[in-house]
């Protein structure tokens, strides 16, 4: 189908994305982390260390997928990705 009769934008391979892969990495290097070093039961840290890097992960697929029907809630998620790395 010609480019012009497209309604929805192409979705891009958010699996490929380089800060996909750098999310990817940055939650299974906290996750091996906390689990070698701090408490793996009772310990709220450990806890809010692991969801914030699975968050930061989901919000950027969920962000690349929204991204195909609204650009605005694309871009809010993948801000609030790029936050919960900080």
């Amino acid at each position: 189908m010609p480019e012009e009769f497209h309604i929805l934008k192409r979705q891009r391979p958010w699996r490929d994305a380089f800060f996909y892969r750098k999310a990817e990495v940055l939650y299974q290097l906290t996750f091996s982390f906390c689990r070698k070093f701090l408490p793996p039961h009772g310990d709220r840290t450990t806890d809010q260390m692991v969801q914030a890097a699975r968050s930061g992960k989901q919000n950027i697929i969920e962000g690349t997928e929204d991204g195909v029907t609204s650009s605005e809630m694309q871009i809010k998620l993948l801000n609030v990705a790029r936050k919960s790395r900080h």
